[in-house]
């Protein structure tokens, strides 16, 4: 497996209309439509997406990282092969993404760039 760079940050609160505001407002961040996603989405200039999500709105987590992969399935494999339990991907619009538990208990994601 190849880590390419992160192409995903997420965080869920209560404060999502206030948390959206600010990065809008004061980070000066682009909030672009992802139909794939229940979440307000910010387009970086690098092309990465920060996601401001309700509580529980974004599954079992309070914030997510994901890890830019070239190819999913051969990541999937590589962390299955070292016993990481692994759920089936996941697609939307942008991406296809896989999540997984890392050993620190926080969860993770692998995305592929859809083409």
């Amino acid at each position: 497996m190849r880590i390419l760079g992160l192409v995903f940050a997420g965080s869920a609160t209560e404060n999502r209309a206030e948390m959206a505001t600010f990065l809008r407002t004061t980070l000066g961040l682009e909030q672009v439509e992802d139909s794939g996603s229940e979440a307000e989405m910010f387009e970086l200039p690098d092309g990465s997406r920060f996601a401001v999500a309700d509580v529980a709105g974004l599954g079992d987590t309070s914030r997510s990282i994901g890890f830019r992969v070239a190819s999913l399935d051969d990541a999937i494999s590589s962390l299955r092969s070292a016993g990481v339990d692994v759920d089936e991907p996941a697609v939307n619009e942008r991406h296809r993404y896989v999540h997984f538990r890392a050993p620190d208990g926080h969860l993770y994601e692998l995305v592929e760039e859809r083409t």
